[in-house]
């Protein structure tokens, strides 16, 4: 059996709308919850897909939060075996550490729905159902470089680097396109203070969500299932 094993670190931040489609496609879906279960019993490399999910810590808080180095450890691994990885949000940024690049503060938050500008890279890619407009949930405070090699896919105005790819097999997603925007009050709730911090009205954000539900779903959806088909 296909198995799929996801890193979780907040409890409402899961798979989301990816793990039915998982299931759909002959997957086992495992959580690793982050606090709970011991990375040194993770094998990097048996696993059809690993997921890491997202967290509003930073991926350079070794410090403050040391299991951040067994995460680490485990990425590079798993990128270093060439076996299918998915990074959203600060998975995505625990990617592109691992492959050397920097992650940083960007000085601002960039939290809500709004479209995606995809690069040429982009535009061939399983992102390239993300065209017309298509908001995305963003929801993050830092950014990465793009790991040296390797091409920027997408980009918005308040961050200049949204996803990248290694080969077919890794991909990093900045943004929150697996977000289930029918659990959207999971998100008000357990980011109130992000929220209240940065000046978001979650009045106006949950109405954002009602509104772009559908026709996320259908376009996250398409995208991770072209991702699904070239990796397996």
């Amino acid at each position: 059996m296909k198995t799929a094993f996801a890193i979780r670190h907040v409890h409402f931040e899961d798979l989301g709308t990816l793990e039915p489609l998982l299931r759909q496609r002959g997957y086992e879906v495992r959580y690793h919850d982050v606090g709970l279960d011991d990375f040194n019993s993770v094998d990097a490399e048996s696993p059809s897909l690993i997921v890491v999910l997202g967290a509003p810590i930073g991926a350079y808080d070794e410090a403050a939060y040391p299991f951040l180095t067994d995460e680490l450890n485990l990425i590079r691994e798993r990128l270093a075996a060439r076996r299918p990885l998915l990074g959203i949000c600060l998975g995505a940024q625990l990617m592109a550490r691992a492959l050397g690049a920097a992650v940083a503060p960007m000085g601002h938050k960039e939290i809500g729905f709004s479209p995606l500008t995809l690069t040429a890279a982009g535009k061939d890619s399983p992102l390239a159902a993300l065209v017309d407009d298509q908001p995305v949930l963003h929801w993050h405070g830092d950014q990465f470089a793009i790991p040296d090699g390797l091409e920027s896919l997408a980009t918005t105005p308040l961050c200049p680097h949204q996803a990248f790819a290694v080969g077919e097999y890794a991909l990093g997603l900045q943004f929150h396109l697996e977000a289930d925007t029918r659990r959207i009050e999971q998100w008000l709730v357990g980011h109130a203070g992000e929220l209240a911090q940065a000046g978001v009205d979650p009045v106006a954000l949950r109405a954002a969500a009602q509104a772009c539900g559908p026709r996320l779903e259908a376009a996250s959806q398409a995208v991770f299932a072209a991702w699904l088909d070239r990796i397996e």
